[in-house]
C-alpha cells in the first residue's frame, strides 16, 4: 500500500501573512502605478487573458488599462479611450497646469474620454468586478481612484430564433446570453419610461448580473419588494442560469407543479409586464422569468394572441384537453383493463382480451415498462446530436414498439395508448408543465393498478387539494378557477377578443384599465355604394 500523504499543516503566522498581503476589500488604490498593477496580477493569479496596457497621457502621466480579452471590446478601448489619452494635443489640455494628482480623474472624465458610460472607481471591492465583467480599468500614477469604461464586448451568440415556444405567427426573435441584449428586446416591445429596471450582482465567485423589471404603475408594488427581498436573501456562491434562480425565489417547494414562468420569447415577456408582472433576467442564459403566476399560464401560448380569437379559443381548449390525457389516459386503461372491465363493449373486450392472450404481464406492468422505454428514448433524444436525434427516438419507438408486440411482451392496445399520451405531451407549451405531467402519470398508474376508478378519483381530488394550497409570490395558484373570478374568464379557459379584454388582471395589476370601452369594431354602413363596390 502507499503511504498516506501527509498533509502540511499551516501556523496562524503563515495564514496571518498571507492574510496581510491581500488588498482589503474597501481599501484604496496605492500611489505608485506600478504598485496597483502589481496587486491586481497578484490577485488574478497572474492570468493570461488579463492584459496591462501601460502608456503615457500626452506623453508626461503614467497611466495603465487594465482590461480581460475576450470580454472587452478591444476596438473601442483603442479607438476612443486609449488614442484619445496619448495623442493628446497640449494646446487643448495644458497637462502641467490642468492635470494633477487631486484632479486628474475629472480632467481625464470631462475633457478627454469621448465615450459614454464612464465612472469611477475608489477602491479593490469595484475594480474586479468591473475588470472581470468586460469593463476597460485607468489607473494613473499617483492618484487614489481609477475610472472604468463600459467597453463589454467579446463574441456572443446573438439573436436568433427560439428553439423552444415555437409560433408559426408571430416574432422570430428569442433571448440570448446576454443580460444587456434581453433588456434591449424587452425595451423595443415597450418603449415607455416607466419600464425601469433594478440590477443586482448574486453569487460570492460568479458575480452573476440579475435584473428585476417591470412597469411602474402597472406591477403591485408589494410584489415587486416581494421580489426584491427573495433576491436579496440569496447567499450562494455561483449563479450559471436561471433554474438557480428558480429554485431559491419559489414559494412551494414539495410540489412537481412549477411556481415560475421562463421564457425565451422577448413578446411573451413583454405580455406579461404589461399584465403586472415582475421579469427576471439573469445573465448568463436566453430564458427570462416572470412572477407570479397561475396554472393556466402555462397552457397558454403566444400565438393565442396572434390567431383569430375563434380559433385561439379552439386551440387554448385542445391544450387542456391534452393536459388531461398526457396525465390520466394511462392510468385510465389500466384501471377498465384491470378492474372495471364491464365500463367496455363486449366486443370491444373480446378484443382486447385476445390480443393480452399471450401477454404474460398484467397491465400495470405492460404500461410501466412502455412508459419507461418511451421516457429513456425522449432522453435520448434530446441528448444525442440534433441530426440523429429525432431519426433516434422516432425509428427507436417504432422498432421497439413493433419488436415488443411481436414477442408478446406488450398488447397492441398498450403501445397505441401509451404512444397517444406521448403525443398529446407534447402539445403543453411549456416544458416545466410538461415535466410535472410525466412526473405525476407513474403516480396514477400506481393507484390505477392497485385500486382502480377509486384510486384515481382519490389522487385527483389530492391534485386539486395540493393546486389550490400552492402559491406564487401570494397569489393563489388555481385563479381564476379558485376562487372563481367571473370578470377574470376573458383570458383563462377561453380567449376573449382583444376589443373584449379591456381590464388587466385583478390580482397582478394596480392598474386596470387596459383600452378603452369602445374598441369593438363597427360594420361600416350598407348605403355607401363606394364601400358596396358599386
Amino acid at each position: 500500500m502507499f503511504p498516506k500523504r501527509l498533509k502540511k499543516k499551516t501556523s496562524r503566522a503563515e495564514i496571518q501573512e498571507s492574510q496581510d498581503s491581500q488588498p482589503s476589500q474597501n481599501q484604496s488604490f496605492h500611489d505608485d502605478l506600478k504598485s496597483n498593477i502589481a496587486t491586481i496580477q497578484s490577485e488574478l493569479g497572474n492570468s493570461n487573458d488579463l492584459i496591462i496596457r501601460e502608456f503615457q497621457v500626452g506623453g508626461k502621466i503614467n497611466a495603465a488599462a487594465v482590461f480581460t480579452d475576450g470580454l472587452c471590446d478591444q476596438k473601442t478601448l483603442s479607438d476612443f479611450i486609449i488614442k484619445n489619452l496619448m495623442h493628446l494635443q497640449d494646446e487643448a489640455v495644458n497637462l502641467d497646469k490642468d492635470i494633477g494628482t487631486d484632479k486628474i480623474l475629472q480632467v481625464v472624465k470631462e475633457r478627454l474620454l469621448t465615450f459614454g458610460d464612464v465612472r469611477e472607481i475608489s477602491d479593490w471591492k469595484h475594480l474586479f468586478p468591473a475588470i472581470l465583467s468586460g469593463d476597460s480599468v485607468l489607473l494613473f500614477n499617483g492618484c487614489h481612484k481609477a475610472i472604468a469604461a463600459a467597453t463589454k464586448g467579446g463574441e456572443n451568440r446573438g439573436v436568433t430564433e427560439p428553439s423552444t415556444q415555437t409560433v408559426i405567427r408571430g416574432p422570430k426573435e428569442g433571448f440570448s446570453e446576454s443580460i444587456r441584449t434581453n433588456t434591449s428586446l424587452i425595451r423595443r416591445k415597450i418603449k415607455s419610461p416607466k419600464l425601469w429596471l433594478e440590477e443586482r450582482t448574486i453569487g460570492e465567485v460568479t458575480q452573476t448580473q440579475v435584473g428585476i423589471m417591470y412597469i411602474k404603475g402597472i406591477a403591485n408594488d408589494e410584489i415587486v419588494q416581494e421580489v426584491r427581498n427573495r433576491l436579496d436573501r440569496i447567499k450562494i456562491d455561483g449563479i450559471l442560469e436561471s433554474g438557480y434562480i428558480e429554485e431559491l425565489i419559489q414559494d412551494e417547494i414539495w410540489t412537481p407543479f412549477p411556481t415560475v414562468f421562463n421564457s425565451e420569447r422577448p413578446d411573451v415577456v413583454a405580455a406579461g409586464l404589461l399584465e403586472g408582472r415582475v421579469a427576471i433576467l439573469i445573465d448568463g442564459t436566453p430564458f427570462v422569468l416572470l412572477v407570479p403566476v397561475v396554472l393556466s399560464s402555462f397552457l397558454q401560448s403566444a400565438e393565442d394572441y396572434y390567431q383569430r380569437f375563434d380559433f385561439g379559443t379552439f386551440l387554448r381548449i385542445l391544450r387542456f384537453v391534452s393536459f388531461f390525457i398526457a396525465l390520466l389516459f394511462p392510468s385510465l386503461y389500466v384501471a377498465v383493463a384491470t378492474f372495471h372491465q364491464e365500463m367496455i363493449p363486449t366486443s370491444l373486450m373480446l378484443h382486447l382480451a385476445v390480443q393480452r392472450e399471450g401477454v404474460p404481464f398484467p397491465p400495470i406492468v405492460e404500461a410501466f415498462l412502455m412508459e419507461i422505454v418511451f421516457e429513456v428514448l425522449r432522453e435520448a433524444g434530446v441528448r444525442m446530436p440534433s441530426a440523429v436525434g429525432n431519426t433516434i427516438s422516432i425509428v427507436g419507438a417504432l422498432v421497439i414498439g413493433q419488436a415488443a408486440v411481436e414477442a408478446g411482451i406488450v398488447s397492441p392496445a398498450m403501445v397505441i395508448v401509451v404512444s397517444f399520451t406521448a403525443i398529446t405531451n407534447f402539445v403543453l407549451p411549456s416544458v416545466s408543465i410538461a415535466i410535472a405531467v410525466r412526473l405525476l402519470r407513474f403516480v396514477f398508474l400506481i393507484l390505477a393498478g392497485t385500486l382502480g376508478m377509486y384510486g384515481i378519483a382519490v389522487g385527483l381530488i389530492i391534485l386539486v387539494l395540493h393546486l389550490a394550497s400552492i402559491r406564487s409570490f401570494g397569489i393563489p395558484y388555481l385563479k381564476p378557477f379558485a376562487p372563481f373570478m367571473a370578470k377574470e374568464q376573458k383570458d383563462a379557459l377561453f380567449r376573449f377578443p382583444h376589443w373584449a379584454m379591456n381590464t388587466r388582471p385583478l390580482f397582478l395589476s394596480e392598474d386596470q384599465v387596459r383600452q378603452g370601452n369602445d374598441q369593438k369594431p363597427e360594420k361600416p354602413p350598407g348605403d355607401n355604394p363606394r364601400l358596396d363596390g358599386e
